[in-house]
């Protein structure tokens, strides 16, 4: 990409499994090294933990094992990026971090037919665009869909006591 221009969608990349993937900047509240985290009794497999962040106890998913890929295999390189929306704070476990990069609205491609379909988290994504000189694919993540997803919902409910 060449020049960012002022409606330019600003992502934090990420890598998963040898995939590209990006997330909107306004919902990073920030990024960490991989630090311990405390496994929960009967939680589902995608939810990693929890960490004290601050004094605040925050969910960790393993956004790979959310997306229905294997689970994230802990490195030197993995990092966790806490996210906020939807009145909600919680971790996405990834392999390492990307570029920040600014990406046109318009360059942002719909996802193409077939592609994902019934695939654990295929709906997540908001579309693909084409990145860097070699015009690899990222997909953008809609985060508004995973916290809006019936798994997270199913999660809030058995947490919540309801």
């Amino acid at each position: 990409m060449t020049g960012a221009q002022a409606d330019d969608l600003r992502l934090v990349c990420f890598f998963l499994q040898g995939r590209e993937l990006g997330v909107d900047i306004r919902a990073v509240k920030e990024t960490m090294v991989l630090r311990p985290i405390t496994r929960v009794f009967l939680t589902p497999d995608w939810v990693a933990g929890i960490i004290n962040l601050r004094g605040d106890v925050v969910a960790v998913i393993d956004l790979a094992r959310f997306l229905g890929l294997s689970p994230t295999r802990p490195s030197q390189d993995t990092r966790i990026i806490v996210m906020r929306g939807e009145g909600k704070t919680a971790g996405l476990l990834v392999d390492r971090l990307g570029d920040v990069r600014s990406v046109a609205p318009a360059a942002i491609q719909p996802t193409p037919s077939g592609a994902g379909n019934g695939e654990p988290g295929a709906d997540l994504v908001r579309g693909v665009a084409t990145v860097g000189d070699d015009a690899r694919p990222l997909a953008v993540l809609d985060l508004e869909r995973l916290w809006n997803s019936e798994r997270i919902k199913q999660f809030e409910r058995r947490v919540n006591g309801g």
